[in-house]
């Protein structure tokens, strides 16, 4: 459950980031192309985050190691519908 935590710590950290570069645009720091290429690598990132929490809990419901759950690369996660 350590690891989980850590997984959870570092979605937070990236929902922080997010909101930081939002508020960075609305106050003319960065322009709209650097908030979107940053905003859109912080959401691949939170997807194999999310990805990796549930399959390592699922892992841990049915009696199987959690560790063995490995982040799967952006082009698997995202668009994943289930």
């Amino acid at each position: 459950m350590e690891q989980d935590q850590r997984i959870l710590a570092r979605i937070t950290e990236m929902v922080a980031d997010e909101h930081r570069l939002r508020q960075a645009l609305a106050a003319g720091e960065i322009d709209d192309v650097s908030e979107q290429r940053q905003l859109g690598q912080l959401e691949r990132e939170l997807d194999q985050c999310w990805d990796l929490l549930r399959r390592r809990r699922a892992k841990s419901e049915f009696g199987e190691n959690p560790d063995e759950a490995q982040v799967r690369p952006s082009s698997q996660v995202e668009g994943y519908r289930g």
